[in-house]
């Protein structure tokens, strides 16, 4: 008799209870027929020559056993520190995407040209005041100046609360 028909007649006579002992254990006949099968495919893998069918038995109750208790420690832990993880991202949709670029271009299209300048290089090529102020030959006071009336135009016209230009007054542009 070949370990294939071991395993199907093992399967055929003790599955059952097997199943039912692991349905005891999880209240689920899925999550047992799950248990099970793992359990059998462990006994099976480290079944020796001359162990008995009661041998064996006894190793998959036991190792069903401790799949189940494995599994409830992992989902107790899993809730435990479910508070510690960050909540999955959305992504906004294509359309909103596009709603929002326009918009905030034509906020920018309102701004006046040192206005303007002074927040993208700071927003968008992430320069700190000192680096603007070199780059646009202008005061760093002038910088925050610009960024300051700027932050505040561009929270008026895109709807969003006013913004906080703590940020846009520190020299070294915003803590970095």
């Amino acid at each position: 008799m070949s370990w294939q028909d071991d395993l199907a007649a093992f399967v055929r006579d003790r599955g059952p209870a097997l199943i039912g002992y692991a349905r005891l254990l999880t209240g689920d006949t899925a999550s047992a027929e799950d248990l099970v099968q793992d359990a059998v495919v462990r006994a099976w893998t480290r079944r020796r020559a001359g162990h008995d069918i009661t041998w064996t038995e006894a190793y998959v109750r036991r190792a069903v056993l401790t799949g189940w208790i494995d599994q409830h420690r992992h989902d107790r832990v899993s809730r435990d520190n479910a508070h510690l993880v960050a909540p999955a991202a959305t992504s906004p949709s294509a359309e909103s995407t596009v709603v929002d670029q326009v918009s905030v271009a034509a906020a920018l299209e309102t701004l006046s040209p040192r206005q303007r300048a002074c927040t993208v290089l700071r927003h968008y090529d992430d320069l700190t005041v000192p680096e603007i102020a070199r780059r646009l030959d202008l005061s760093e006071g002038a910088v925050k100046r610009y960024l300051s009336d700027a932050a505040s135009r561009l929270s008026t016209l895109l709807g969003m609360p006013d913004l906080d230009t703590e940020d846009l007054s520190t020299t070294n542009g915003g803590g970095r």
